[in-house]
């Protein structure tokens, strides 16, 4: 092994000194222990000179909240299905069950975990080994890409909020998750343990997934009936449906025909080609996860039409993190001067920053509006529709500047039917495969 060389006294004191040297350390530390980083590096002029109008608005009414859980993959795809269900129904406000969505996925994903993880143990996967200690540590947790969303609608369909709300356990998934994960790593033990009863296993343990869903969220309808007072107070009744026939019925918009891009801004990955992740997916026999690799300019240009063409808003994942005020709803490369602060460059590029594990996606919205320059195709910033509640932004509603986009949103889902005759035929040809860790798995 390597020696590495300690910090010793000598050196921490040139540490000391150093800091003390410089003019503006010790101002930047008194302002930054009273008031925090973001405070203090919020670049007042960018800040205030971006604006919130825009050429072209889908707003979606009241944004919903996800709270203490990483659903926001569910919410957002669930938020664009309601902009289609308001218009089928004629309402103001209206919101789907996200509880009935994770519901199913959970319990998909204990049976396709279980299975997956059999099949390695049966071809002799070390229990050890890079793979099997990434599944065991990533198992079970909220997010997840728009094609594994879309799996669970065209199976299990979907239902108004009212008739299968939200419980403790989906506002606050943390408890359910560490116990569903404990009972999965005990099973994956049990099949290392007694080999010759791996189906047992698997089938014992996707009992005990479903037994603890549905004590922690409840137990979802099979069918309902459905009545509604439309926006102009007339009451419609539509009898008994099931979950399936009310998406079909109501969410009528093709979103299980989309295609998810992505902007992987790696060289070994070449643009207009497919890319797909090993052991990612939720719904067993279903679509798997995959994504066409595209120019971040080609994803600005479909959200943009679909937007001003459809009159829809858009799904989309980003990193969310990077310079972004929460509380006033915005994002923008240059909105806070960390580096100014603490005098180092943060210079990395997108490449980069994807590379050595600084950027990721973890966190889908949908776009909800464009600013369009006169030309007609510029984009100059982006209305986005959150899922964190009505108390920060503009009433939930953020906004993106368009440099932002560039440099932090990784995917959109788009009609298929947009897509050039290149881009189709690389659909039609195998994904170059990444391994189950690779920063292009992240989930939202």
């Amino acid at each position: 092994m390597t020696e590495i060389k300690p910090l010793n006294e000598t050196r921490l004191e040139e540490l000391r000194e150093g800091f003390e040297s410089g003019a503006s350390n010790r101002l930047a530390m008194n302002a930054v222990t009273t008031s925090g980083i973001d405070k203090v590096a919020r670049n007042y002029d960018r800040s205030r000179l971006l604006q919130r109008h825009f050429s072209v608005t889908v707003d979606n009414g009241e944004v919903t909240n996800q709270n203490r859980s990483g659903r926001c993959w569910l919410f957002s795809s669930l938020n664009a299905a309601r902009f289609i269900a308001k218009k089928s129904m004629d309402m103001d406000q209206f919101e789907l069950s996200q509880n009935y969505a994770m519901y199913y996925d959970k319990l998909e994903r204990v049976n396709y975990f279980l299975r997956d993880v059999a099949a390695l143990v049966r071809a002799g996967e070390p229990a050890d080994s890079q793979l099997m200690l990434h599944l065991l540590a990533d198992v079970m947790g909220d997010g997840g890409q728009w094609t594994m969303a879309m799996n669970i609608y065209k199976k299990y369909g979907a239902v108004p909020k009212p008739l299968f709300p939200e419980t403790q356990s989906s506002a606050n998934t943390s408890q359910m998750n560490y116990e569903l994960r404990s009972m999965l790593h005990t099973q994956v033990a049990r099949m290392y343990a007694e080999p010759s009863r791996i189906d047992e296993i698997v089938n014992e343990g996707v009992e005990a997934g479903h037994r603890m869903l549905t004590i922690h969220l409840g137990e979802p309808p099979k069918s309902f009936d459905w009545e509604w007072t439309d926006k102009d107070g007339t009451f419609h009744r539509d009898g008994e449906i099931t979950p399936v026939e009310f998406w079909n019925k109501y969410i009528n918009a093709g979103f299980e025909d989309y295609v998810c891009l992505v902007d992987d801004p790696r060289a070994e990955h070449p643009k207009g080609k497919k890319i797909g992740i090993e052991h990612l997916g939720n719904v067993a026999g279903s679509d798997p996860t995959e994504y066409l690799n595209v120019p971040n300019q080609f994803m600005k240009d479909c959200a943009r039409k679909i937007m001003a063409e459809q009159g829809i808003p858009v799904w989309f994942g980003a990193d969310c993190h990077p310079m972004m005020d929460r509380d006033n709803g915005a994002w923008a490369t240059d909105l806070f001067e960390y580096g100014s602060v603490y005098g180092f460059d943060f210079d990395l590029d997108k490449e980069q920053r994807v590379r050595f594990g600084d950027s990721a996606m973890n966190h889908a919205m949908a776009f909800c509006g464009v600013d369009v320059a006169e030309d007609g195709t510029t984009t100059r910033r982006w209305r986005v529709e959150n899922s964190w509640g009505d108390k920060i932004a503009d009433k939930g509603y953020f906004t993106m500047s368009d440099d932002w986009f560039s440099e932090y949103v990784y995917e959109i889902a788009v009609p298929k039917s947009m897509l050039p005759e290149e881009y189709l035929q690389a659909l039609a040809e195998p994904a170059q495969m990444l391994p189950a860790w690779d920063p292009m798995g992240a989930l939202a």
